[in-house]
């Protein structure tokens, strides 16, 4: 079945607040079905997508809900397999989860799927996470390819990285992803620029980001909120507010404002980081309705001992590594402030100096002004 049918319908499994499904629906496609756990989360999905089938566990999932999907979309956990997680890998509690789209894949034929996690996975025990999941659709019959993609490409301020991988039993996944490419990030210096960074770092990293915040992510396993902060080209150092954060993930303003109903608003952090820009999903959406795109033309075979590449594609015929940067398009990059405008609060002067204190302990690069600015920012507040 091709994807020029007039109505496309997909599927989202482990929906979060429906950053995947909002994407998709810009690129053309109509969620029929939407599968999330997370109560809170679920309030998110209720608000704004009132008449879509919600399910709670996938695992109680019946693969009958997807006889007339044509895609099915799943953002898994990635708890397991995220540098700042627990390291347990695609096995792990929460990771493994992504066991039940294969599980539903053997009982239905849906023609194309679209997984999403974190580009660790690439790396963590040599790519054990990736070699688990293409192997599970190669088994299939599926035909894959995936890539690295950086919010930042689509002009949104925000360094993040996620890996996409789409696979299909009907087209060629690879010249629907992989073709378009506009090169690495553009070199920036911090010079008169906003730079985001995380100030409950300072020992192990900054999320140093030049014009950008850094990843937003989902806060601590007490569930206690992690935003970052910005350095202001005029020497104060504030906090986005959730509203900037939900902008800088593609969501209107208070998208997640529903979540409230079910936990402190403190908890819509949480559901920002842990969600899918929807500019991103929407550019996988219609790559997915571009059948005249080509296929890469420079690739090599993967060695499957190593760590993944950062961009790749095969079948059960052979699986292949190709140069594809992050940066599939490069959109005028819109100023940080234009998002720090719908709302923020000053660093307060305890969490700067704590910063700064564990800051000046550790061996991390950083420009001589921002620890000038951060001593002067601590004596004035």
């Amino acid at each position: 079945m091709r994807m020029e049918s007039k109505r496309l319908l997909s599927a989202g499994l482990f929906a979060g607040i429906g950053g995947i499904e909002l994407g998709l629906k810009r690129a053309g496609f109509s969620t029929s079905l939407l599968c999330e756990v997370d109560e809170s989360a679920s309030e998110v999905l209720r608000e704004h997508f009132p008449k879509i089938s919600l399910e709670k566990d996938v695992r109680n999932l019946d693969s009958a809900a997807l006889s007339n999907v044509h895609l099915l979309a799943a953002g898994f956990p990635c708890q397991d397999l995220s540098q700042a997680g627990a390291t347990n890998g695609i096995t792990g509690k929460n990771s493994g989860l992504v066991q039940h789209v294969f599980r539903l894949l053997k009982e239905v034929r849906v023609p194309w799927v679209m997984l999403e996690n974190v580009p660790f996975m690439l790396r963590l025990n040599r790519g054990n996470a990736m070699r688990y999941l293409v192997k599970n659709l190669e088994d299939l019959g599926y035909t894959w390819a995936y890539r690295v993609i950086d919010t930042r490409s689509f002009g949104i301020p925000q360094r993040r990285e996620r890996v996409f991988l789409v696979a299909s039993i009907t087209d060629d996944p690879a010249s629907r992803l992989l073709s378009p490419d506009d090169g690495e990030a553009p070199d920036q210096t911090s010079d008169e620029q906003p730079c985001g960074f995380y100030w409950t770092e300072g020992n192990r990293g900054l999320g140093w980001a030049i014009n950008s915040i850094p990843t937003l992510k989902g806060g601590s396993g007490l569930g206690i909120p992690s935003p970052p902060a910005v350095w202001l080209p005029n020497g104060d150092f504030i906090i986005p507010s959730i509203e900037a954060a939900e902008a800088l993930q593609g969501f209107p303003p208070d998208w997640t404002k529903p979540a409230e109903r079910k936990a402190k608003a403190s908890y819509r952090w949480k559901l920002v980081g842990n969600a899918v820009t929807v500019d991103v999903a929407a550019w996988v959406g219609e790559r997915l309705l571009s059948p005249t795109s080509k296929r890469p033309l420079v690739a090599e075979p993967l060695d499957s001992e190593s760590a993944w590449p950062k961009a790749a594609f095969g079948s059960a015929k052979g699986r292949f590594a190709v140069k594809s940067s992050p940066w599939p398009v490069r959109k005028p990059l819109s100023p940080l402030d234009h998002y720090t405008q719908l709302g923020s609060a000053p660093l307060s002067k305890r969490a700067a100096s704590g910063f700064t204190s564990r800051l000046k302990r550790s061996g991390l690069k950083y420009p001589q002004e921002f620890l000038e600015d951060l001593e002067r920012y601590i004596a004035r507040s």
